[in-house]
């Protein structure tokens, strides 16, 4: 809970400023190199080349338009290979050279057929080696045996065939085709042996009449490249840029080098820029911890915790989280804020909240989005939990911090080009998950922190409170008056806690335990002893009296050690009475010495301290209120009002507030609980008349009569005690 801090040795004192400064100092230099070491071990390790499987995610961290080499090079290559390839127009001379081998071939297969002395087979050997043409046996052996009124014919016709076929512009890729269509060009009277021997007459003759031009077509596809604009590639800020496992691309390689991916980054830069950034989060943290040095936060060793559980979320986020997709929406962030607040205040909580979340997100990609998907759910968590006293707060914090959590995840991605459903579901659950997480770790935290601390949770004040928790059940047991005084104490403590702003639960705990000590030697109290047999110890020596007295405080720290009690609530028994005498046995003992200045004050005196805290100083006076006003039963409200100043007036006379926080207006406020309390409690009562009886001869009898018994003697008490 936050109790505040302790000036005496016993509690460790507020560290000095040296020690401020080293401690800062040292804080900034761990946070600095939480920042660092990640992005140095990052680009040492990992080598992008083209066709390499990239070892983690890589994202925009802002929004740029580039010049893209890759991208303009592939659309000007697109551009030129759309343009068709030139060819010459058709050469007449081509046409006539084919004609003429055509009427070379058929004169020199003339003469070969009017050979009467070679054989067939001779013959068709003669016309294979014809040079014009290519001609196979099957082929040679068809020409062969055309009879001589077929031949005239079929030379005719293919001289024909070929000069009409010349006349159009036939280019490479088209020379198959009329190839393949020469039987359709043929007059129908040609049977199918002549039909084959003008083809193998005239195919091979079938050449290109347009040639392809390689200078026109290179200067067009030229032409057609410089027509083409550098392609502008667009990267919105936490775009992804690369993924884990993906295979490396070129463009990949462009888009990570725009924004200084994959190159040998100057190290200074990035030390100076998170230089600036520590020192100017060391700054603000400084400020605001000199601003507050009364806080509990602001000890040596709740400034040592809080560090090392800052430092610790910082790391995990740089080292493990923030480079990729979905862990940073599965990390639990929100649980340092909760536990902070819980342990120690709200306000803490949300300065030291932003403080990590600027540095977790500082120099990294989609900055703005976990910027704020970092910050609001931790916010939202922190409002929530309030003092967290009961466990129910702790699931309503996470379900509050994980509704945020999913609306900010929708309101960035919601729509986004570059999310598809199944990574829009994903980083929805992912955020789910978080809030509920954190509240989860929230819970674990406050619990290792506060036993560390020594400083208890509301949780743990609950637990203690409950009445049957054995110590309250040894002090009712073995002293129900002291019991029950002290509830009432509680009760009137609580209000004037919550009336100027003060820890009332702390209060109320630690008012039901101030007296225990009292459990140890119940008889020898007022509140524990019989309406019609007070003893007031008159006979006691009053130094042993007082002693004894005193012992209750003593005891009572013995008894709260012993149970495990808090230090917080401990402190409420130390520091109940202060410094102060046990006024009745001191004047006791003026009265019985002759002289005074034999009396030892300090043998009255209670060991202190004196209250350091507004909270013990409420019991303080609290309790001295409630035993005047069981004293003196007060019947007007002028006597309750003037019942409470006389007992303020006293502690603050005594100096018994000189070490509190507790302002002029304070006291008054307090004045003012404490007589609305008592005034309730003091109210007149109406004297119920006696109802007659009627048909009953005899009263009821349910209680033993009890035997007449000596007075219990003090010494007697004290031996059974």
């Amino acid at each position: 809970m936050k109790a505040r801090p302790r000036q005496d040795k016993q509690h460790g004192s507020i560290p000095s400023r040296a020690i401020k400064l080293f401690l800062l100092l040292l804080v900034c230099v761990l946070i600095f190199l939480a920042i660092t070491l990640p992005d140095l071990l990052n680009d040492s390790e990992e080598v992008l080349t083209v066709g390499s499987v990239a070892t983690q995610e890589r994202f925009a961290p802002y929004s740029i338009n580039f010049e893209s080499k890759i991208f303009t090079e592939q659309a000007r290559k697109e551009a030129a290979a759309a343009v068709q390839p030139i060819y010459l127009p058709s050469d007449p001379y081509i046409a006539r050279a084919q004609l003429q081998k055509l009427t070379s071939a058929i004169n020199y297969i003339s003469s070969v057929r009017a050979d009467t002395i070679a054989e067939m087979n001779e013959k068709s050997v003669d016309l294979q080696k014809m040079t014009i043409l290519n001609l196979t046996a099957e082929d040679s052996m068809r020409i062969l045996h055309l009879s001589d009124d077929e031949w005239p014919t079929v030379a005719t016709e293919a001289n024909r065939v070929l000069e009409a076929v010349l006349q159009d512009t036939i280019r490479a890729n088209g020379v198959a085709e009329y190839r393949d269509n020469l039987p359709a060009l043929y007059g129908r009277a040609f049977g199918p042996a002549q039909t084959e021997a003008i083809t193998s007459l005239i195919s091979q003759l079938i050449v290109p009449t347009s040639l392809y031009s390689e200078e026109q077509t290179a200067a067009a596809r030229e032409a057609a490249r410089n027509l083409i604009e550098p392609v502008t590639r667009q990267i919105i800020n936490g775009e992804v840029l690369l993924r884990r496992g993906q295979i490396v691309k070129a463009e990949d390689l462009e888009a990570l080098k725009a924004f200084g991916y994959g190159q040998s980054a100057n190290p200074t830069n990035q030390f100076i820029r998170s230089g600036i950034m520590v020192a100017i989060m060391g700054i603000v943290a400084g400020i605001f911890y000199r601003r507050n040095a009364d806080q509990s936060f602001a000890r040596l060793k709740s400034i040592v915790i809080v560090a090392v559980l800052f430092i610790l979320f910082l790391a995990l986020a740089r080292f493990l989280v923030i480079d990729h997709t979905i862990l940073p929406y599965l990390y639990p962030f929100a649980a340092f804020g909760i536990t902070v607040a819980i342990v120690f205040n709200t306000e803490l909580a949300v300065v030291l909240t932003a403080c990590l979340t600027v540095l977790t997100v500082f120099g990294k990609s989609r900055e703005a989005e976990l910027m704020v998907f970092f910050i609001l759910p931790s916010l939202a968590g922190i409002l929530v939990i309030g003092r967290a006293r009961r466990l129910s707060a702790f699931l309503v914090a996470g379900f509050v911090a994980s509704l945020v959590s999913i609306g900010v995840v929708t309101a960035f991605r919601y729509a986004d080009v570059t999310t598809d459903f199944v990574g829009f579901t994903s980083l929805i659950a992912s955020a789910a998950f978080s809030g509920i997480a954190s509240a989860s770790l929230a819970m674990l935290l406050q619990q290792v922190l506060a036993a560390i601390l020594d400083m208890p949770t509301a949780l743990q004040l609950l637990d203690i409170s409950r009445p049957d928790h054995p110590l309250l059940q040894f002090i009712l047991r073995n002293a129900p008056g002291t019991y029950q005084h002290s509830l009432l104490v509680s009760n009137l403590a609580e209000q004037a806690a919550e009336a100027i702003g003060a820890d009332r639960l702390l209060v109320r705990v630690g008012t039901l335990f101030h007296d225990a000590g009292k459990a140890n030697n119940p008889q020898f109290f007022i509140e524990n002893q019989i309406k019609d047999k007070i003893d007031s110890h008159d006979e006691l020596d009053p130094i042993e009296a007082a002693a004894t007295i005193i012992a209750h405080v003593t005891d009572g720290v013995m008894l709260a050690k012993r149970y495990r009690l808090p230090t917080a609530v401990i402190d409420f028994i130390c520091e109940h009475h202060g410094t102060m005498i046990t006024r009745y046995q001191y004047n006791k003992a003026l009265e019985l010495a002759e002289n005074e200045a034999d009396i030892d004050i300090s043998a009255f005196t209670y060991p202190g301290p004196s209250p350091r805290s507004r909270e013990t100083a409420i019991l303080m006076l609290a309790d001295g209120t409630e035993a005047r006003a069981r004293a003196n039963s007060p019947k007007t409200d002028e006597e309750i009002r003037q019942l409470i100043t006389d007992t303020i007036e006293y502690c603050k006379g005594q100096g018994q507030l000189d070490h509190t926080d507790l302002t002029l207006n304070d006291l008054r406020v307090i004045a003012e609980a404490f007589f609305h309390a008592l005034q309730r409690s003091y109210h007149p009562r109406i004297r119920y008349p006696e109802v007659k009886r009627s048909g009953i001869t005899k009263p009821i009898q349910l209680f033993e009569p009890v035997p007449e018994t000596k007075e219990i003697q003090l010494e007697s008490s004290q031996e059974n005690s």
